[in-house]
């Protein structure tokens, strides 16, 4: 069995927009070229801002979504040689909001029931007996079988979304966002949970999140995303240490700090995004970074090894330098 689960080859994903009755279609590239390998057992967490095509490319991981061009193997195969039902089988999501993510008009048993019976696994009383396996693993009273979700709290819907991901023992687990949504005593609950999860079961998972306190305290691997590309791809030790391309410097310094003198912290990246249907000459970040020079606004950033990893940045430190400082 390969030590990769999970890899994708240059993939990308477009969409048409259309820019009104006169000015026709235009192509929004959502992703753009992204490579990435995922080892079995680890957590590899994808950050950026909003609109930076992280849920997009999650969407293409569990097909719901077709790249545009590019592979993505999971175990080596392509995920496009298999149909939707198999790959749901290896690969289960965790959704952002557990308001809007489980049926209200379903009992917690029939919720984390209905990936087995979707897929025809088992029989009503195998099924059942797994259903009270899972609520014990993520810590929920039995009593709760027959509830409803309006019945329960944020933490609590979320730990049946948990249940529900993992009751066909998947290989990878797709977690968007998945405490976003939630208080933050809570969020500490279900991230722990996640841990302790992953090590008892063997999971891998391909955490998306903005948030970069949540990423240090998870992450094995991380990823930094800018407009459909990866700009920096490194190891959770390396990226906390001294980020090599400046927006991921950008998003360190925009974490919220517990001291209230601080205040709140300036990126010194302005406030508006940049339009994705006009992309700009040269490196896509050149018009918020304060790094940024002439051959930066007419010239694409070359890829920089680094010892852990990769960032495009034309001021990266390669790692031939790194290792001789």
């Amino acid at each position: 069995m390969t030590d990769t689960v999970l890899e994708l080859r240059n993939v990308t994903r477009t969409f048409g927009v259309s820019q009104g009755l006169f000015n026709g279609r235009a192509t929004l590239t959502a992703v753009a070229g992204v490579s990435l390998k995922v080892k079995r057992g680890e957590v590899y967490a994808l950050v950026g801002e909003s609109g930076s095509g992280k849920s997009t490319l999650a969407k293409m991981l569990l097909g719901l979504l077709p790249a545009s061009s590019g592979e993505i193997l999971i175990n080596g195969k392509p995920i496009n040689a298999a149909d939707r039902i198999a790959v749901a089988r290896r690969i289960q999501p965790i959704f952002q909001d557990p308001y809007s993510s489980l049926n209200p008009r379903k009992s917690i048993a029939q919720l984390i029931a209905l990936p087995l019976v979707v897929h025809k696994i088992g029989t009503a009383a195998e099924r059942h007996q797994k259903v009270l396996e899972m609520l014990d693993v993520v810590g929920l009273p039995r009593r709760l079988l027959d509830a409803s979700p309006s019945q329960l709290s944020g933490g609590q819907r979320q730990r049946v979304a948990i249940a529900r991901a993992l009751v066909m023992r998947p290989e990878v687990v797709i977690c968007d966002e998945p405490t976003s949504a939630l208080d933050v005593s809570v969020q500490a609950q279900i991230l722990n949970l996640l841990l302790e999860l992953k090590r008892e079961l063997g999971l891998t998972y391909f955490f998306i999140s903005h948030n970069l306190a949540v990423v240090e305290h998870l992450a094995d691997r991380v990823a930094v995303m800018y407009l459909g590309r990866f700009v920096e791809e490194r190891s959770r030790a390396g990226l906390f240490a001294g980020p090599e391309h400046p927006y991921g410097r950008a998003l360190l310094e925009s974490v919220l700090t517990p001291d209230p003198d601080l205040g709140v912290p300036d990126t010194h990246l302005g406030t508006a995004f940049p339009n994705p249907l006009t992309p700009v000459p040269g490196c896509a970040f050149n018009p918020r970074c304060p790094r940024a020079t002439d051959l930066c606004r007419s010239t694409a950033p070359p890829v920089v090894d680094l010892p852990d990893g990769f960032a495009t940045c034309h001021f990266a430190t390669p790692a031939l330098a790194q290792s001789a400082a």
